[in-house]
């Protein structure tokens, strides 16, 4: 048996450049930041909350604030990432033959559920997804396993059956922490960012390379 669990953003679409974007805006423009561009895209990782305070500090923001920027980013994200909503280049066809072929299939992201229902239900996949794992279902995101070990559970997969889809460094380590291979799309990072991580099998551009077919 084998499954495949995918990251989201980064991964199945080509959109760390609209959140980074969002962040940026309102970091600085609401909230009194001045920060460069190469100062928030490598913070583009785990919960929302976590982005924030590991940008202001763990003291400036109560829960409840917190929450209501997560939705305000991820509002200013929505709208100037909609008219660009498209999976990457082979994925629908890789979905769709994996799901004839009853290869079971998660989503391990730590987008909250309005994200990951803003492209699910735009882009009609939500029917390939036999579990989704949100920010909201986790305590500790990503680079810890919790995710993908809790997708892979809900699969009835053992972590060494999985194949883990990412974009970032800390995917790849949360696959390499739950036992777990990884393909890792360049949409994002570079090659030489992975390399700590020997739990990749490959780098694509896309789901049109020739090893991510063959994984079928």
């Amino acid at each position: 048996m084998k499954a495949f669990i995918f990251d989201m953003n980064g991964t199945m679409i080509h959109d760390m450049e609209y959140h980074t974007r969002a962040w940026q805006s309102l970091f600085n423009q609401e909230l009194g930041g001045n920060f460069s561009w190469e100062e928030v895209k490598p913070q583009m990782y785990g919960k929302n909350s976590e982005v924030l305070v590991r940008m202001f500090g763990a003291d400036r923001f109560t829960a409840a604030e917190m929450e209501q920027l997560s939705f305000e980013k991820e509002k200013r994200y929505q709208q100037e990432f909609l008219p660009h909503l498209q999976l990457l280049p082979g994925l629908t066809e890789f979905l769709e033959q994996a799901h004839q072929q009853g290869i079971p299939m998660a989503i391990g992201s730590a987008a909250i559920p309005f994200n990951i229902d803003f492209v699910l239900d735009n882009l009609n996949i939500r029917h390939y997804f036999t579990a989704i794992v949100s920010a909201d279902d986790v305590v500790l995101s990503k680079p810890h396993p919790e995710t993908f070990l809790k997708a892979a559970a809900l699969l009835n997969a053992a972590p060494n059956e999985c194949i883990v889809f990412e974009d970032v460094p800390k995917g790849a380590e949360a696959a390499q922490n739950a036992g777990m291979k990884a393909v890792v799309l360049t949409t994002t990072h570079e090659v030489h960012e992975f390399a700590a991580f020997p739990n990749v099998l490959h780098f694509a551009h896309d789901f049109t390379d020739p090893f991510i077919k063959a994984l079928l």
